[in-house]
């Protein structure tokens, strides 16, 4: 039976945060009223004239020199002609002839291998609006709010040949954005949206296959389905002695499957001109290198630096640094309180356990490192124990609490006072008399128990080691 081989490339469309759309005034803010942020130059109204973004441009130059890319120092928009009815125009603002970055490259690690991923192009443009559907009343209602943001498109060549290299990707690329600070990358949000262009060849040879473009995938694990189901459907077609029909496709990842939306359009469908509204944008090369020297430390650095600077694992590095917010406030944190490898267990341990319990993004924490250095330096001092902390923390975490303040106003201090712990310790001994006699007789479980009632007189606020001590010496 024939093998066949994948080739994959991918269009990652990017919405940039931007406070107003690439070329009107307009907030880009999610979630506002359907149709409250829009004015006639997003609406496409007759008569009205695009003015451009800096800050669109911008982070665009950012992310090209990021991927390695050469900056166009002369580009230009195009009009791309095409109707649907959120795309008021009839046609969108994009560029075609002269993309604002070319020919770079992401360098992935897969299975311990690295391998580069050639990035065709990254050029500028404008998304639509948003189609609504009420299948119960069968009307389709238009939000124009998400005309006119600014977008990135960012097209790879063919050089993914596996669902496992383009995650790689992907994740590469997301962390580069994200540190950037030019998208959140909520794919939920649409910010970050993926079309998958995929063909399957035999194996061994040049010719790439007759390819097949899915749209708009909005989860990494949709991706991965989608790769599967899409590559068994075409490899069937050509096992059957069938060619591979060249449409775009739609994912529906209810019944895990592609199905046809249309042939593919061409270039020439689409009746790319020069748009006449804008003028030509000329990229001065003092901007561009200014630009590079606010290039941020990205991942793959940092990782390297706090293995260094903090004598924290591989393991550590690469979980702290996978979100930017939480390699912030880690350094942050550790900067302040000089422990880094308690600041590395908090955040990695009882961090994401509050994440994953509250169905948290990592965008929305929203705390002050001087708060948790404050609460590991009143565990270190022994001012409170770790499971208080683990309370307080919990408060520093959702609510951005101060530590000391909340600890001094519920009475969460540890207690240290021998003759209140003394008192506790004596009630335990007095109503546990088996366990008692069970620990005169050798077993010594039987002192954890009174150790733990007694810690539990005290709810919680007693150093054990002072409990453990003043136990031994009333049942001596």
């Amino acid at each position: 039976m024939k093998e066949y081989e994948l080739d994959i490339g991918l269009e990652v469309h990017v919405e940039l945060s931007t406070a107003s759309k690439i070329f009107c005034a307009c907030s880009t803010k999610f979630s506002l009223e359907a149709n409250s942020s829009c004015c006639p130059v997003c609406t496409g109204m007759p008569g009205t004239l695009p003015v451009l973004n800096k800050k669109a441009v911008e982070y665009g130059v950012a992310v090209g020199l990021a991927l390695n890319c050469t900056i166009t120092r002369d580009t230009m928009f195009d009009r791309k002609n095409y109707y649907y009815p959120d795309l008021p125009k009839a046609y969108q603002i994009s560029q075609l002839y002269y993309p604002l970055a070319q020919k770079g490259k992401v360098i992935i690690n897969e299975s311990g291998q690295e391998k580069i991923i050639r990035i065709h192009e990254l050029h500028l443009e404008e998304d639509a609006g948003r189609l609504l559907h009420d299948w119960e009343k069968d009307k389709t209602y238009i939000d124009y709010n998400r005309a006119g943001i600014p977008l990135i498109e960012i097209v790879t060549e063919a050089d993914m040949h596996s669902a496992d290299e383009v995650l790689a990707f992907l994740d590469k690329l997301k962390s580069i954005l994200q540190y950037l600070g030019v998208s959140d990358c909520k794919m939920e949000e649409g910010s970050i949206r993926v079309d998958l262009n995929l063909s399957v060849r035999e194996a061994g040879a040049i010719t790439l296959g007759t390819r097949t473009e899915m749209k708009n995938i909005n989860s990494f694990k949709a991706i991965a389905r989608a790769i599967e189901s899409e590559s068994a459907r075409q490899i069937e077609i050509l096992r059957n002695g069938g060619q591979v029909a060249l449409e775009t496709r739609r994912w529906d990842d209810v019944s895990n499957e592609s199905i046809r939306m249309r042939a593919k359009e061409n270039i020439e469908d689409y009746r790319y001109f020069p748009d006449p509204d804008i003028p030509p944008l000329i990229i001065s090369s003092d901007w561009i290198d200014e630009i590079k020297a606010r290039l941020p430390e990205f991942r793959d650095e940092k990782i390297f630096r706090f293995q260094r600077d903090y004598d924290i694992s591989l393991y550590d590095a690469e979980v702290l640094t996978s979100s930017k917010k939480i390699a912030d406030i880690f350094e942050e944190t550790a900067k302040l309180c000089h422990m880094p490898k308690e600041v590395s267990n908090w955040l990695m341990v009882e961090g994401m356990r509050i994440i994953r319990a509250n169905e948290m993004d990592v965008w929305d924490i929203d705390f002050n490192p001087d708060n948790l250095a404050k609460l590991i330096l009143m565990v270190d001092k022994g001012q409170i124990n770790r499971t208080i902390a683990k309370e307080v923390f919990e408060e520093i975490f959702l609510k951005n609490i101060d530590p000391e303040v909340y600890v001094n106003k519920h009475g969460l201090g540890i207690i240290s006072d021998d003759k209140i712990l003394g008192s506790a310790a004596l009630r335990v001994i007095n109503n546990n008399p088996k366990s008692v006699s069970d620990y005169k007789q050798g077993k010594a479980k039987a002192l954890g128990y009174l150790m733990g009632q007694t810690m539990k007189e005290l709810n919680g606020r007693a150093d054990p080691s002072l409990v453990r001590k003043i136990l031994l010496e009333l049942l001596q």
